[in-house]
């Protein structure tokens, strides 16, 4: 429903001649935001109608995404009907008022999906540094089993035999002189001694 006739064209803001006492559209709008604040939803609708290509072009030149425009230019008329209230006629006109509105919150579209973009390169950075960190440290525990490898190479065979035992098979002293029935000081020198060897082939001090 239409309030009242609005002029289009240059003239829009001003009376036009020959038409004396027709209304503005300046102060059109400054009808339909009071009745909007009045909780009229027939004067709302008429309001986002006369503005809303307007405020859709000042919000689409700051973010210059259409998808990003539409729902900043409903986020704008949702804030409008909420303070509709609180405009005043002496700090500027209802398109100055709703048009601040609209380039405040393109800007803190833009400031919002810049913090976005940045957290999800810093997340990509980190995961990769991640995914680097645990392949190096996959390389090192393949490298460092190669050289205990190498190590235990170079025992006697009755040595690797203990150690193998002690450390991968994980039995105690006993249970290996058990096993290899052999005498728990044989094992245990066995053990010492394979170790000794072990560290000086794998170049660890004492």
């Amino acid at each position: 429903m239409t309030l009242y006739a609005v002029p289009s064209g240059p003239g829009d803001d001003s009376r036009p001649s020959g038409v004396p006492g027709l209304p503005t559209e300046a102060e059109v709008l400054v009808e339909l935001v009071h009745r909007s604040a009045r909780g009229d939803q027939d004067a709302f609708a008429e309001l986002y109608d006369l503005t809303s290509g307007r405020v859709h072009g000042i919000v689409w030149r700051v973010l210059r995404s259409t998808d990003h425009a539409a729902e900043v230019t409903q986020e704008v008329y949702t804030e409008v009907w909420r303070q509709a209230a609180r405009f005043d006629t002496d700090k500027g006109s209802v398109l100055a008022w709703i048009a601040t509105m609209a380039h405040r919150r393109a800007v803190d579209r833009v400031r919002s999906v810049t913090r976005e973009v940045a957290r999800d390169d810093h997340y990509a950075v980190s995961e990769v540094g991640r995914e680097v960190d645990h392949v190096w440290e996959g390389v090192e525990q393949r490298l460092e089993a190669q050289r205990v490898r190498k190590g235990l190479d170079s025992l006697t065979p009755i040595q690797r035999e203990a150690l193998t035992l002690a450390y991968f098979g994980g039995l105690t002293q006993t249970e290996i002189a058990a096993r290899l029935q052999l005498p728990l000081g044989t094992v245990k020198t066995r053990v010492r001694d394979g170790l000794i060897r072990l560290r000086d082939a794998l170049g660890v001090e004492a």
